[in-house]
């Protein structure tokens, strides 16, 4: 079950004036289930996004990407699950041209204005023809408060939908940010890991946006791991509107960005949280390394470690194997007698060693919890990173043993 995460309530999820959200049951992989997303957007909304780093990045990224750079206004995204249509070579990118050429058809816009999104099973033919068959259903379902649905009908491996709302007052006017997300395993940052979608009804430039939309990407989605498996698929998109009169410029921007921030570090969490198999939500703080960089590769280190994953799954304060992770990070440098690590409040370790002071029950006491922080204090610099994970169970071998059947 997922760690400390309920399911969103659909009437807390708040509208984004000019956004629009509707489903459908195609039976792209079973019958039954909500499986396709149609986002449709007014005219005049900006959007921008980062998109995985994978190399056998997925069709629909290409093809995102390309309409993305014609700079024409995007009127419509659309989001399949069931399959990914990655490792699917030109008949890949055909299904996702064709998905973008047939919604464009029903909404009355260019091809190039619709963006195409995809996740599920790599190295599968898209069904073309049942996403196609679909989009009527999800045209006729189309509602401006329809994000809980919407969330639900993004997800495959996850057990909780997630979606999350959040309001602000910019210029004396209140400015709604709303976001989903799906993920909850093969997950591991370079952006993206995942499908996320946020969306506001300030008016936000697409250059600002796209920086903005990396920023909270590397405050979130780029501080989570479950598994160290970068996806083939997956991006993060924020969409400006600009229907509520707010004018994002220099002087809103930072109280702007903290709230779309704060939105995608909540959809971050909870994809960790959701985790396959997850028992442990585990938050690793690494501080007074010499750069960020040097504290993210001691802190995932610690993270995709397996022998540390499954030690917290056991609740075995085993806890040498977090310094062995420490010591192979790659920090050629690192003084190993400067450093101290704790476990919540516990000091575990100090001047090479376990610390004089650390009794195991401490250790054991820590772990038995579902909410667990892993502190390491490098005393080299005045470098910070926080990142977040989950324990590996039983279940997540089930899962992933499984995910096709």
């Amino acid at each position: 079950m997922p760690v400390n995460l309920s399911a969103p309530v659909a009437a807390q999820l708040l509208p984004v004036a000019g956004v629009s959200l509707g489903i459908a049951e195609a039976g792209i992989k079973r019958a039954n289930r909500k499986d396709l997303l149609v986002i449709k957007l007014d005219d005049g909304a900006t959007i921008a996004g980062v998109f995985t780093t994978n190399r056998f990045c997925a069709a629909p990224v290409t093809v995102a990407k390309q309409h993305l750079a014609t700079g024409k206004g995007i009127r419509a995204l659309v989001v399949n699950t069931g399959n990914a249509n990655a490792g699917t070579g030109e008949q890949g990118m055909n299904a996702a041209r064709t998905t973008c050429t047939e919604l464009a058809k029903l909404l009355g816009c260019a091809p190039d204005q619709v963006l195409p999104y995809s996740t599920g099973v790599i190295m599968e033919p898209l069904p073309v023809e049942k996403i196609v068959a679909g989009m009527p259903q999800a045209i006729a379902n189309l509602k401006a408060d329809n994000w809980f649905d919407a969330s639900q009908a993004i997800m495959t491996t996850d057990i909780v939908a997630k979606a999350v709302s959040k309001q602000v007052q910019i210029n004396g006017k209140t400015v709604t940010v709303t976001g989903i997300s799906k993920g909850s395993g093969m997950i591991h940052p370079n952006m993206a890991t995942m499908l996320g979608y946020i969306a506001t009804d300030a008016a936000i430039a697409q250059p600002l946006l796209q920086e903005m939309v990396r920023e909270a990407a590397n405050k979130s989605f780029n501080c989570i791991t479950v598994d160290g498996d970068t996806s083939t698929n997956d991006a993060l998109m924020l969409i400006a509107t600009g229907k509520n009169g707010v004018n994002i410029d220099a002087a809103s921007r930072a109280a702007m960005q903290a709230v779309i921030t704060d939105v995608a570090t909540e959809l971050a969490q909870a994809i960790v949280r959701d985790g396959e198999g997850a028992t442990k939500f585990i938050t690793i703080q690494v501080e007074g390394g010499k750069d960020e960089a040097e504290c993210k590769r001691i802190g995932y280190a610690i993270a995709h470690s397996p022998l540390v994953k499954t030690a917290f799954f056991a609740s075995d304060p085993n806890l040498g194997r977090i310094l062995a992770a420490i010591g192979y990070a790659g920090v050629g440098d690192l003084d190993v007698a400067t450093l101290k690590l704790y476990l919540d409040d516990v000091l575990v370790a100090e001047n090479g060693g376990r610390a004089a002071s650390y009794q195991e029950e401490d250790g054991q006491r820590v772990m038995k919890q579902s909410d667990i922080t892993i502190r390491v204090v490098l005393n080299r610099g005045a470098a910070n990173a926080t990142l977040w994970t989950c324990d590996f169970s039983y279940d997540y071998v089930k899962i992933n043993a499984s995910y096709r059947s």
